[in-house]
């Protein structure tokens, strides 16, 4: 089994920069978990601490049932893959798969077998006798996956291995590392700051900043439920639109008044926002919950709202489209075959079903 638990983590360098702060999570056997956040919130350290590459200030890390703080890296099977691929350039990619097995002792039969079948794996069987120069950037990016899976370790991890290749050949890795994470069964944690590689590719997210964790749930979840502005902001493409306003009363109905317009909040979600009538919100819609009233099958008076068109950005299948009011812009994604024209005015409908509220002092989300 190859669960790892981590415990009470912190991580404080000379100098008192603290860049882990007491976080606490597990991974369970066979999952791929990633680590998401933005430069600087400890993803990389909390990888390296699991690796032993580092060493905690304080905390726990278990691997399975044994506690691992003083084992030393070699010693705990585990296969790291880094963002630049650390290849040995005069070697073929051959022995670069086979070194650290022959460092280990296996025997050369052994070792032949477990390159072959990691090659064939990966689909680099030809490229055994090559060295990395002569290799593309996704080439020696598989290579190095194929280093760490001849050791057949209890738990892979992987510190941003996608960053240095080009976004094409991206999106093709994506897809080989989960078809790798299904045929192999084996634990694996990924760090990266892209959110579309965490959603693709995790089966849970753990969302860092400022080396604390902010929530941890399925990709899914994550998405439809953040647990504040911040994790709302960073999970999705384009990422969801925030607008200052306040709540108003009228009758039995609440509304999310921005100040050139209103519209009408679901009641199923007026208990958790009464208490903020009257008071200063920050109300949050996703791009693709807005749509062009032309098209909308669900536009009222109450959800309709008049922008400016400023921006027509075209993607192929779908446009964005980035409108404004008189004191906020936003963004949204609607079909190819809907595309103001730019400086028009149009009517956009809000799903308010799908909309989100936030505290405007601790960003924490409402509802």
């Amino acid at each position: 089994m190859a669960q790892v638990s981590i415990r009470n983590l912190t991580k404080i360098y000379d100098g008192g920069v603290v860049a882990i702060n007491n976080i606490t999570f597990g991974i369970e056997n066979k999952e791929f978990l990633v680590l998401l956040g933005p430069s600087g919130c400890g993803k990389s350290t909390t990888l390296r601490i699991i690796a032993g590459l580092e060493t905690p200030t304080k905390g726990d890390i278990y691997i399975g049932d044994r506690w691992v703080n003083n084992v030393p890296a070699k010693d705990r099977n585990i296969a790291m893959v880094f963002q630049n691929y650390a290849l040995y350039p005069h070697m073929t990619i051959y022995e670069n798969m086979a070194f650290g097995l022959k460092l280990r002792g296996y025997s050369k039969p052994d070792i032949d077998k477990r390159v072959k079948e990691a090659s064939q794996i990966l689909g680099i069987s030809h490229l055994l006798d090559r060295k990395p120069k002569e290799l593309s950037g996704g080439e020696r990016q598989r290579a190095a996956v194929g280093r760490a899976i001849v050791r057949k370790p209890l738990v892979f991890l992987f510190d941003e291995p996608l960053s240095n290749i080009d976004a094409k050949m991206r999106i093709q890795m994506r897809t080989e590392l989960h078809k790798l994470h299904l045929r192999l069964q084996t634990t694996m944690v990924y760090v990266t700051h892209d959110q579309t590689e965490a959603m693709t590719l995790g089966d849970r997210i753990v969302v860092m900043k400022d080396g604390k964790i902010l929530q941890i749930d399925t990709p899914i979840n994550v998405y439809n439920n953040p647990v504040n502005k911040f994790v709302a902001g960073f999970i999705g493409s384009p990422v969801m639109n925030f607008l200052n306003g306040r709540i108003i009363k009228k009758g039995d109905d609440l509304y999310f008044d921005e100040g050139t317009f209103k519209v009408r909040i679901e009641r199923s979600m007026n208990y958790r926002l009464l208490s903020y009538v009257d008071k200063e919100i920050i109300f949050g819609i996703r791009p693709e919950n807005i749509y062009d009233k032309l098209f909308a099958e669900n536009a009222t008076l109450y959800n309709t709202v008049l922008v400016l068109c400023d921006v027509v950005e075209t993607m192929g299948a779908v446009n964005h489209v980035y409108f404004s009011t008189p004191k906020h812009t936003m963004v949204a994604v609607l079909d190819a075959s809907n595309k103001p024209s730019q400086g028009s005015m149009v009517e956009v409908v809000f799903d308010m079903s799908k909309v989100h509220f936030f505290d405007p002092v601790s960003e924490e989300t409402i509802i």
